[in-house]
């Protein structure tokens, strides 16, 4: 499975000339936990709700500040062809919850640690739905008037 098929798009961007404020409103708005931040079309870093809460206001930068003071530019990221094992590979390696998703150099997407924990829960899904059937004697899925336990 490709990194293209789980991963959330489009990611949500901010400029690096943006306030915090307006940061932590398309936070807010996306209800996502972190933005890209693009200028001319690349990327230049990423910020996260931790960046605006412990580097921006906790430092004791104004709201007024600029993202670019608080973002990580530094950033590690993947191609939207990636296998989903490079991801899982790549979280382990660098310890972040965060990977935005590049395709030609051109961001397309964010994986999250959240995004692989759903993909372990439908494979795990996957896995259990002929088991419960064997065990159960019923189809997977659904019936009328049951409720799905997954």
């Amino acid at each position: 499975m490709k990194v293209s098929e789980v991963m959330t798009a489009p990611p949500v961007c901010v400029a690096p000339h943006d306030s915090l404020t307006e940061a932590t409103r398309r936070m807010a708005q996306s209800a996502v936990g972190s933005l890209l931040v693009i200028e001319d079309g690349a990327l230049r870093g990423i910020v996260t709700d931790r960046d605006l809460a412990v580097r921006g206001l906790g430092g004791g930068l104004s709201p007024q500040a600029r993202v670019e003071a608080v973002m990580s530019a530094k950033v590690v990221t993947l191609d939207s062809n990636d296998d989903l094992r490079v991801a899982y590979q790549t979280f382990r390696r660098t310890s972040v919850r965060r990977l935005p998703v590049l395709h030609e150099g051109q961001a397309l997407g964010m994986l999250t640690i959240d995004d692989l924990l759903l993909d372990v829960f439908r494979r795990l899904a996957d896995l259990l739905g002929p088991v419960a059937w064997s065990v159960l004697q019923e189809p997977p899925g659904p019936s009328p008037g049951r409720r799905s336990v997954l």
